[in-house]
């Protein structure tokens, strides 16, 4: 860029370039902080001139007055027709200032002060999200007592033949059921899925989940299985949930049936 285009400064401040040369003063303007801080300062001056007004000065014009003060007033007349444009550019002139001087460290501290204070981000659900499996302690958050039970209502049940303990929260909503339950005594290893059957003897998968080889809630592994899952059946056409088995070759057998009343 020219000598020149430094020297723009005050004539593009009182609006006295043609089309051409503020377009071009402009572009330069966007990328040299020098002249944006020099043009900062005329602020005061600009805002002065923008106050008189033009018709005014085009009285003055006719008159056979000094003619240094016509010119000034000529220029002040202009300057007014173009404030509103140069308030604009003003602002980006300014960013220019202050991003030109500012070290890494300084921008990173305007960066972390402008953050929103005390903003979380929270995670969010919904009845179409897959379940997901999660295992927690006898005493974990949800599970019996003072802790607080998962919504819905309870259903124990323990199966006579496989010993499996299972108790299933099970909670009416707009989109069908959700179902919060909770294993214990389930050896493993092995595979594992739920069922709901509903009152026309129709069956959903809802979840399906693999079983270490110590199992959940046994002498080798004390820390029950929590799970959660959805279905689109109403709770009150459901017949039954199952928690089944399945083998190898996909055949599943129950290991324990929660009736829903």
């Amino acid at each position: 860029m020219s000598r020149a285009d430094h020297m723009d400064v005050a004539a593009y401040a009182l609006g006295v370039l043609d089309e051409h040369d503020t377009e071009r003063f402009e572009e330069h303007l966007a990328t040299c902080w020098a002249c944006a801080a020099e043009l900062e300062t005329m602020v005061p001056v600009v805002g002065l001139l923008s106050g008189i007004d033009g018709e005014t000065m085009t009285a003055l014009e006719q008159t056979q007055t000094d003619p240094a003060l016509l010119d000034r007033t000529l220029v002040a007349v202009r300057a007014h027709r173009r404030r509103t444009r140069f308030r604009q550019v003003l602002a980006t002139a300014a960013a220019v200032v202050v991003f030109g001087g500012l070290t890494g460290v300084g921008f990173a501290n305007i960066v972390e002060d402008s953050a929103p204070p005390n903003v979380v981000a929270e995670p969010t659900s919904g009845p179409t999200g897959p379940a997901v499996p999660r295992s927690t302690g006898p005493d974990g958050p949800g599970v019996g007592g003072d802790k607080g039970l998962p919504e819905g209502k309870q259903h124990d049940e323990v199966d006579a033949t496989t010993g499996v303990e299972a108790t299933f929260f099970v909670a009416r909503k707009d989109f069908g059921t959700n179902v919060n339950f909770i294993l214990a005594k389930l050896p493993g290893p092995r595979t594992c899925r739920l069922v709901v059957v509903r009152d026309n003897n129709t069956s959903e998968v809802l979840s399906t989940w693999s079983v270490p080889g110590g199992g959940y809630g046994t002498n080798t592994n004390a820390t029950k299985l929590t799970l959660s899952a959805a279905t689109a059946t109403p709770t009150g056409q459901i017949k039954h949930f199952q928690v089944q088995s399945v083998d190898v070759n996909g055949v599943a057998s129950p290991l324990v049936t929660i009736p829903i009343d």
